[in-house]
């Protein structure tokens, strides 16, 4: 992060502290994504959150959102989050890698059946995301106020071909984040990881530097890739998490009716967040209807995914438990086991 950007994040928290203090106590949560409640899952969350908190504490809790990467990098915003600068953040998987590594549990490809099984594990409601939850508590003293999926499902966009199998991935420069395992996962089927940042994506994929990405169809549409893309293939290969964060030392310093709002809120929050996503993925606006004027969109067989999957499961598995050790291990089969239950 440039000195001139972290300065002004740093500037931006400072004038928020120094403020009138109108409400008993500030969360202020920050996120990458859009602001507006119909643009982004954490817009939406962030907005229910607002609305729900202030009016059911009396206004004794003020809720001040940061969008649009305001206050720094996932990673970053985190870390305010850990040292009590800033409330609460709602953040990507490759932001939390960078504090509790067993997030890239997620990563294994092909691990999830559909949405209904994801939407099911990758909450706070199973007894996967509970101990998860726990776990991230005990090693960064972060309190997850919620748990939900990025967007969706993750498909392929690419400029030279539609991919059908694997022999379509050959040579393909895919984008990826800087994370082993999506980086082993597209390897495994032939194609060439290029990690950038994000910011740096859509230029990449305008110049050639990369041939196609990965992301879920939400954000392949809010950032405009179908500009700089002509195919979309609907992989389904992952899907990774948000996670909501607060700061446990502000959270146990509410009263007990003000936690019993916060708590509630959150839950409401959460299911308008997973809801803005599937409208979003739907929607003729900002969806896959939308892509579909620019792009030419293909699924993938059933009988074909299995071939991708057993291409990729063993060696993203491998990584996984080389990289994690043996609690990433146990973590990864405590997510397998509630996939399974949720799959019958």
């Amino acid at each position: 992060m440039k000195l001139t950007t972290k300065l002004a994040a740093a500037a931006a928290v400072m004038l928020l502290a120094a403020g009138p203090a109108l409400a008993q106590k500030t969360m202020r949560i920050a996120h990458l994504n859009p602001e507006s409640p119909f643009d982004s899952h954490s817009g939406a969350m962030a907005a229910v959150f607002k609305n729900l908190v202030e009016t059911g504490t009396n206004g004794s809790i003020k809720v001040q959102i940061f969008a649009n990467g305001q206050l720094g990098k996932d990673n970053e915003v985190i870390q305010q989050v850990r040292d009590g600068i800033v409330e609460s953040t709602i953040s990507s998987s490759g932001g939390v890698a960078q504090h509790y590594k067993p997030v890239g549990v997620f990563d294994l490809p092909f691990a999830f059946p559909n949405i209904a099984v994801a939407t099911k594990v990758i909450s706070l409601d199973s007894s996967f995301g509970q101990k998860m939850a726990a776990d991230i508590e005990a090693k960064t003293g972060l309190k997850t106020l919620g748990l939900l999926d990025s967007g969706g499902f993750f498909a392929i966009s690419n400029s030279k071909r539609p991919i059908k199998t694997v022999a379509d991935m050959a040579s393909l420069r895919i984008r990826t984040m800087t994370l082993p395992t999506h980086e082993t996962t597209i390897k495994s089927l032939g194609g060439q990881p290029t990690p950038l940042p994000w910011a740096e994506v859509y230029t990449a994929l305008q110049t050639g530097v990369a041939d196609g990405q990965m992301n879920p169809i939400p954000i392949i549409a809010f950032a405009k890739f179908d500009e700089v893309q002509k195919y979309l293939s609907i992989t389904n290969h992952v899907i990774t998490p948000y996670f909501w964060f607060v700061n446990k030392k502000f959270y146990d310093g509410l009263s007990a009716a003000e936690k019993k709002v916060v708590d509630s809120a959150a839950e409401v929050a959460v299911g308008a967040g997973r809801g803005i996503s599937r409208i979003i993925e739907a929607s003729a606006e900002k969806g896959l209807p939308k892509l579909g004027k620019k792009m030419a969109i293909n699924s993938i067989p059933p009988a074909e995914i299995e071939k991708f999957a057993k291409m990729s499961q063993p060696a993203v598995r491998k990584v996984i438990e080389e990289k994690l050790g043996a609690d990433g291990t146990a973590m990864l089969n405590a997510m397998l086991d509630d996939i399974a239950k949720a799959s019958k």
